[in-house]
């Protein structure tokens, strides 16, 4: 067998050559070759950037396009579209015959696979390291120590994630390919969702669950049920998880998923707390205060055995910065995985530079683009919840609008979705008129038309319709569920 690369001898400590292995790379090809399922067996965690000699990557892409387009990959189908002459001894079809000649059995290309794989990703960690080593020892005034290790945080992530590092330009067969398979993957799943489920139907009908990589912010007025919202969105989606383990090793989620929630406010056992009022049923105050009866504590012993065993983790860690929360996101996403992130809520994240903490609305400018960055790199959507302004009060109309978000430019802008949580109600209970005259009764026929609803307002959302999603609220749970269909009034045709 030609063997193609350079290797220097033993006794030269100078000079090391990146870790490969030139050999197991020419059986599993000539595997592939011979049989061509052999390609199934390496190709969800094998890509061509893995083989460390350049002509292997190219044999190894073309003989991938070739299977997938439903041909046989053969030495003499391939030859056509590669080079003729590969040393000036040895032509395209005489090595492509020696690899077919000398190949190991498919039995053994998952093995060979790995190999290759677990091989180019050490080659990426000496680059990272070098890299590392070298910016180090610059001392560069703007790459400080901690933005260092925030780099190279982020690139380890991503070699872990997807054995590479580096980024840059992609085929757009491969964006098309990816394309393709979220498609497939909705159309297999329940209710056809290419997103997340949040098992509120009518707000999943809208936005087709929650999309990988999206900002989704949702804001409201105090009182409006932000949080509760969000919690009961949170509880929905680590309820349904299940998973499924790949050839690689890895854990794939196929339904629901496994949630972060950065709970800035509240701490993790009020948090528990008002999940395990909405999923018990009793009273968020009542379990605070004792005041249940034996049947209640006894199911809500039966609950929280239950909802302890749903994967969802809590971070109640007060006035961290946003570097702080995607260090912390991505070490979740590596030790348990990570389908889906929730910050509550903006305005208490802090910056991470000293120019940006000196002016607010720069601040904040640097806390949605991390965030709407760390959606992309980890792949998952992130809901990060926000104030609104006070002037929302000071109108008749009270709904919300887009210019209400407080220090609007950055979140309108980085967010791919903008929900707004509405609650009717809760301004129409403070303006009850005198009892028994004829406002009153007014007001009560108003009152019974919104009780236990409210309305989330999709103001802003870049692959789908806006609109407003009309939910049931129960106030003494903090739930919000689907309202019937029969609640809801047809459009009136003129």
């Amino acid at each position: 067998m030609a063997q193609l690369a350079l290797v220097p001898s033993q006794d030269d400590k100078s000079f090391r050559v990146a870790p490969h292995n030139v050999d197991v790379e020419q059986a599993l090809l000539g595997a592939i070759l011979i049989n061509n399922d052999a390609f199934y067996r390496v190709a969800d965690f094998l890509m061509p950037e893995h083989f460390y000699e350049p002509i292997h990557r190219e044999i190894y892409e073309l003989a991938g396009k070739i299977i997938r387009a439903g041909k046989a990959a053969e030495p003499a189908t391939l030859k056509t579209h590669l080079p003729d002459q590969l040393l000036p001894e040895v032509t395209m079809m005489q090595y492509l015959s020696r690899l077919a000649a000398e190949a190991t059995t498919v039995l053994n290309a998952a093995d060979y696979g790995q190999a290759i794989y677990d091989l180019a990703i050490r080659r990426n960690l000496i680059l990272v390291g070098e890299e590392m080593v070298s910016t180090a020892y610059e001392s560069d005034v703007e790459m400080t120590p901690v933005k260092q290790i925030e780099k190279v945080e982020g690139e380890l992530f991503q070699l872990a994630e997807k054995g590479r590092y580096d980024g840059g330009f992609q085929a757009f067969g491969a964006a098309l390919s990816a394309s393709i398979q979220m498609a497939g993957e909705a159309f297999q799943r329940d209710g056809g969702l290419s997103g997340v489920a949040t098992d509120l139907h009518d707000l999943d009908r809208q936005m087709g669950g929650l999309q990988r990589s999206d900002l989704i912010v949702l804001a409201g007025r105090p009182a409006m049920g932000k949080t509760s919202l969000v919690t009961n969105i949170a509880y929905n989606v680590a309820k349904n998880w299940r998973g499924e383990v790949t050839p690689d090793g890895h854990n794939k989620t196929v339904n629901g998923g496994v949630v972060g929630f950065f709970s800035l406010e509240m701490s993790s056992e009020q948090l528990a707390t008002r999940i395990l009022a909405e999923q018990a049923e009793i009273s968020s105050s009542d379990i605070r205060r004792g005041r249940i009866h034996d049947n209640q504590f006894a199911k809500l012993v039966d609950v929280s055995n239950m909802m302890s065993k749903v994967p969802l983790y809590i971070d109640d860690t007060g006035g961290i910065s946003v570097a702080q929360l995607a260090a912390r996101a991505r070490r979740l996403k590596r030790q348990k995985g990570l389908d889906l992130l929730i910050v509550d809520y903006l305005q208490l994240l802090s910056g991470s530079s000293k120019a940006s903490s000196q002016n607010r609305v720069q601040e904040l400018t640097e806390i949605t683009t991390t965030l709407k960055a760390l959606a992309k790199e980890l792949e998952v959507p992130v809901i990060a919840l926000s104030q609104l302004s006070r002037q929302v009060e000071q109108r008749d109309d009270k709904h919300p609008q887009l210019a209400d978000l407080r220090e609007s430019g950055s979140i309108e802008q980085d967010a791919d979705v903008v929900l707004f949580v509405y609650r009717e109600e809760y301004y129409l209970k403070n303006k009850e008129p005198k009892e028994g005259t004829p406002e009153h009764l007014t007001w009560q026929g108003e009152m019974e038309q919104v009780h236990g609803k409210a309305e989330v307002i999709i103001a802003k959302q870049r692959h789908g319709p806006t609109g407003t999603v009309q939910l049931s609220f129960e106030a003494q749970f903090t739930r919000f569920g689907n309202l019937a269909r029969a609640d809801y009034l047809p459009e009136r045709m003129e």
